[in-house]
């Protein structure tokens, strides 16, 4: 199975434990923990885990107070997981984490496309916020209002996170072959 479909895969399958433990008053942290396992290997497998440990930071900060804003704002309540009210709860901080390590591997693709990353943050953001209140882990004080300003955010979120994995980089070519070692 090569890295991007692994980085793909394991995305879904941390996303998905993280909204079902949101979703559960009881087994929150469940995702939580399997966040943090993805995270070790996505940060042992990297060339160079210093950029990307500073770029999952980044994201959970910009994350965390995108959140944490929408929440304070009323647009949205989550079910479960906040220790701080007006708070992003844990939960969404470890999928912000997780998110971050899609950015230079299965999202690579994005990079140098800011106009694409702006249109799949306005589609893909609102799809995801929807999905988890779907299944239960976020309430929307009003839907349509809420996906609209969930997806303006993202709008601007994805390009500036796209950037970031650009400046923040410690995989190498994922997915292409280097030049230098071909030509020896």
């Amino acid at each position: 199975m090569t890295l991007i479909i692994q980085n793909f895969l394991l995305f879904q399958v941390g996303w998905l434990a993280c909204v079902l433990g949101g979703a559960s008053p009881n087994n929150t942290w469940v995702g939580v923990v399997l966040v943090c396992g993805i995270i070790a290997v996505h940060l042992f497998k990297a060339n160079d885990a210093r950029p990307e440990l500073q770029l999952v930071m980044l994201t959970v900060l910009l994350g965390t107070g995108w959140d944490s804003l929408l929440t304070t704002l009323g647009l949205y309540e989550f079910a479960n997981g906040v220790f701080v009210a007006g708070f992003a709860p844990y939960w969404i901080i470890a999928m912000w984490a997780l998110f971050a390590t899609t950015l230079n591997v299965s999202m690579t693709w994005m990079k140098g496309r800011y106009l694409l990353a702006a249109i799949v943050g306005l589609i893909g953001g609102p799809l995801a916020y929807y999905a988890g209140h779907k299944l239960g882990a976020v309430n929307f004080s009003n839907t349509m209002m809420t996906l609209t300003v969930v997806g303006a955010g993202w709008f601007f979120i994805m390009p500036l996170l796209v950037y970031f994995s650009e400046k923040f980089n410690g995989y190498v070519a994922v997915g292409t072959v280097k030049l230098e070692a071909t030509q020896a």
